[in-house]
């Protein structure tokens, strides 16, 4: 994969009004504190947590059994559809951000994400028929899907009026549901894909099982979320971006394979290939929003010798399952 920067996908002059559209969208969420309710952990279940801290009004522990970090108490339905439906953050992304920086994301995220899932079919011996991608957002991957005609059919579900019609407006099929409503009787599909959608929901398991529903016989399963053990979230804590409103649920390699194996698909592989976890922490420091004065080891390695090191340190992260962005791919039987 292209080495890219963080500025290249979030484009830092772009941050000042996105930010003060994000203070709004908090704000409107801070209205339903009152209708938050306790819930145990999204993975496993178990009820014995303990606290780590709170970031803007919301509540984040760890699961004592299985390490998972999550909201507690949660939204609710309605206080999460108010969110997203009324979201000045998603508007200003389709405004500002995406267009300033899609042909980067294209050409450094979608198409090396695309490849890898024409690899992974490739490795298993799944037949290339249909690709559905679960959350599509505005409709990028399956773009570079149907560009690339490697499927015989590539479908999007996405529930939200506006990102469906972005798909639609980019010549994508879009079936307008939630997934757990999505019934494609004799055709389902020989892969599903969902990129950064399960850490938003309210009932992770209930999404898995209806993704595996969705999905033929021997077909594939391929979630990516952040890695609530991975390195910039371990180092940052509270302050790492990842911790915000829309984000529920923080999974880490062991406890996102008991999660889907739960739902009865095979776990064939849980990796964590990101490529900027040692210089979204180096951003913060430069930034003066965090200090490294009590981490020497940190400090030589991401500053005073990060062009010797970035690269060889990056691959350490990646290599040992220590990155926050994380794959999983698993198997219907």
């Amino acid at each position: 994969m292209a080495r890219f920067t963080e500025n290249d996908i979030r484009p830092d002059h772009l941050n000042w009004d996105k930010e003060a559209a994000y203070d709004r969208d908090v704000a409107r969420l801070h209205r339903h504190l009152p209708d938050f309710t306790p819930g145990d952990c999204p993975a496993c279940g178990v009820s014995a947590r303990r606290e780590l801290w709170t970031k803007l009004r919301l509540h984040y522990h760890e699961c004592q059994s299985c390490g998972t970090i999550y909201i507690s108490p949660r939204p609710t339905p309605a206080a999460l559809n108010d969110y997203y439906s009324h979201s000045e953050v998603y508007a200003y992304w389709e405004k500002h951000i995406f267009p300033a920086s899609e042909a980067v994301r294209r050409k450094l995220i979608f198409e090396p994400r695309y490849a890898r899932i024409r690899e992974l079919c490739d490795r298993h011996g799944v037949d290339r028929d249909c690709l559905i991608e679960v959350g599509p957002g505005f409709g990028t991957f399956c773009r570079v899907a149907l560009d690339d005609g490697g499927f015989r059919r590539v479908l999007a579900i996405e529930p939200t009026p506006p990102l469906a019609q972005s798909c639609r407006d980019r010549g994508i099929e879009v079936i307008e549901k939630p997934i757990e409503e999505v019934d494609l009787g004799a055709h389902p599909a020989s892969v599903v894909a969902s990129f950064e959608v399960i850490e938003h929901l309210l009932d992770p398991g209930g999404y898995v099982r209806a993704c595996a529903n969705s999905l033929t016989p021997g077909g594939l399963l391929v979630l990516t979320c952040p890695n609530g053990k991975g390195f910039d979230v371990q180092v940052l804590g509270p302050i790492a971006d990842t911790f915000d409103t829309e984000h529920l649920n923080y999974f880490n390699p062991e406890s996102i394979a008991h999660l889907v194996s739960s739902a009865g698909l095979e776990v064939l592989e849980v990796t964590t290939p990101g490529e900027l976890d040692a210089e979204i922490v180096r951003n913060k420091v430069l930034a003066g929003k965090f200090s490294l004065e009590a981490q020497p080891f940190l400090q030589t390695v991401l500053l005073d010798r990060w062009e010797e090191l970035k690269e060889p340190f990056q691959a350490f992260i990646r290599d040992n399952r220590l990155s926050s962005h994380m794959w999983l791919v698993a198997r219907k039987p």
